[in-house]
């Protein structure tokens, strides 16, 4: 059964019945399913927030991701700027920016630009990785040493977002003044650093890379410095969620998944068929792609709230940002609306 398959990842430390205590997000990586186009994604992308909204999750994040035929989220601001138009009330934003592609002002342009049409529902989550590989990291003109400059990168944004310019003479406008809130995103123990330091949000990539999610809470918390924008310490943790009307379709559904990412990751010129897939799930090279999927809730709608539960106490997360891994459009907006009404999420 599911959960003894995955019992060991997440200790069982909350008691059945209790309520989601923490609120729930999506992120939505705007995939661009087999036979489908750029256009049928954020159609999805936009049908999918407002189900959202309806259901009562915090906010949609959209990742800046390059070069990838199943990503459609490369423009990240536009895509936001589209959804948000279509909307009325959830929070919108970056999960993330990858900021060494682009020079602060121009992001804090389009982010300042995207709070004045839609104020008080932005958010700008940033990381440093590339977004994408070697090659489309020069087609970018991204220099590889770019990352090294993260931390001053933002403090430059976060000072034209507040009307601060670090720059005499330079303002972002649309922009200065508008002060979106930024996130630091990560999967090490840098970003939950720089996040402590800053005094800004945590989100930790736990759905792609689980590893170090229990380090860099404890040292986010220990070492956070309270700033303008946070008093507190907060920590958002991602997860990996397929929910479904029963516990077999949604194994069917994950096996699936994991097999589209062996695809992904470790296809070359031609696509695995099932069988060939599961063989390589089982080399060392496919045992790293199972790692990634190592916090995954999956099964029925009591199984997954069950898992959410459990995941939260274990991330010491004050807030999940899930992301639904089910292989089609519909096994995914089925997969957050089973969340949604398991968990109670309009009272959160």
């Amino acid at each position: 059964m599911w959960c003894r398959a995955v019992a060991h990842d997440v200790p069982s430390q909350r008691k059945a019945g209790i309520a989601v205590a923490v609120p729930l997000s999506i992120l939505d990586l705007a995939l661009i399913g087999p036979g489908e186009t750029a256009r049928e994604s954020f159609d999805a992308s936009v049908e999918t927030a407002q189900h959202a909204e309806e259901w009562g999750y915090q906010r949609i994040w959209y990742a800046e991701h390059h070069n990838m035929s199943s990503i459609a989220s490369s423009a990240t601001s536009v895509l936001i700027a589209h959804v948000a138009a279509h909307t009325e009330k959830i929070r919108l934003g970056a999960g993330g920016i990858m900021l060494p592609n682009h020079a602060p002002l121009t992001i804090a342009e389009q982010f300042g630009t995207l709070e004045t049409l839609h104020p008080g529902r932005i958010d700008l989550g940033l990381g440093r990785a590339p977004g994408s590989d070697q090659k489309t990291m020069r087609a970018l003109r991204r220099d590889p040493a770019s990352a090294d400059s993260f931390p001053q990168d933002v403090l430059e944004l976060q000072a034209y977002l507040a009307g601060k310019s670090r720059i005499p003479g330079i303002d972002a406008i649309p922009g200065k003044g508008t002060n979106v809130p930024l996130y630091i995103l990560g999967s090490s123990l840098f970003g939950a650093k720089l996040a402590a330091m800053l005094g800004l949000p945590y989100a930790f990539a736990s759905h792609f890379a689980p590893n170090a999610l229990e380090d860099a809470v404890a040292i986010y918390r220990r070492e956070f410095q309270p700033s303008e924008q946070l008093a507190e310490p907060h920590v958002i943790a991602g997860l990996n969620v397929i929910a479904a009307d029963t516990t077999d379709e949604a194994l069917t559904a994950f096996q699936e998944a994991k097999r589209q990412r062996v695809n992904l990751l470790l296809a070359r010129d031609r696509k695995f068929t099932d069988e060939e897939a599961d063989m390589v799930l089982e080399s060392p090279a496919g045992q790293q792609v199972l790692q990634m999927t190592k916090y995954s809730a999956v099964g029925t709608a009591t199984e997954v709230k069950d898992y959410v539960e459990r995941f939260a106490k274990h991330a010491d997360a004050d807030e999940l940002i899930v992301a639904s891994s089910a292989p089609r459009r519909e096994g995914r907006l089925r997969s957050l609306q089973l969340l949604a009404e398991a968990t109670d999420l309009v009272s959160v």
